[in-house]
């Protein structure tokens, strides 16, 4: 009987435990969201690392987080929602650009503030954008020189050697 008394013990502290660990892992993770704010949408040629909940950074700092992504079938560019933190004005000639978090670290949307003295409204767009950059291809790029062409002669591979005519 004492043994059980101990066993249910032990189980509620690595209940509590466990409990504060989740807590503590949302709080510090960011998960549990911005609060309230407000929508807006921004258009980039090339999306890459951008899902619902990828941060808004401006200035190093969360201000906001994806809300969703869509694809135009018009112009085909990916349209991405964002939700912006209450009290974060972006002056209307803001710029938003797809950056990636370190070297191995997934991107985000750096938004840049420009100078206007009028805010982008509720519900209205970033309209200069920068989409994601592909690293591995423009190391590639460089290591295989240059744009993928085949030299100035047009008949040669890159690694293929020069003949003397």
């Amino acid at each position: 009987m004492q043994r059980n008394i101990i066993e249910t013990i032990i189980g509620a502290v690595v209940l509590l435990v466990a409990t504060g660990f989740v807590v503590f892992a949302f709080s510090i993770g960011g998960l549990d969201g911005i609060g309230s704010g407000y929508s807006v949408t921004a258009r980039f040629d090339d999306a890459t690392g951008v899902t619902a909940g990828t941060d808004v950074r401006m200035s190093g700092v969360k201000i906001g987080t994806v809300a969703s992504q869509t694809l135009d079938p018009k112009t085909f560019d990916a349209v991405v929602a964002m939700t912006i933190q209450d009290g974060v004005p972006l002056p209307a000639d803001s710029s938003a650009r797809i950056v990636p978090d370190g070297l191995l670290g997934g991107n985000f949307i750096d938004v840049q503030p420009g100078g206007a003295l009028d805010d982008i409204k509720p519900g209205g767009s970033i309209g200069r954008t920068q989409g994601a950059i592909n690293i591995v291809d423009l190391v590639g790029r460089f290591i295989f020189g240059g744009s993928g062409d085949k030299g100035a002669s047009g008949d040669k591979s890159p690694g293929e050697p020069a003949t003397l005519q």
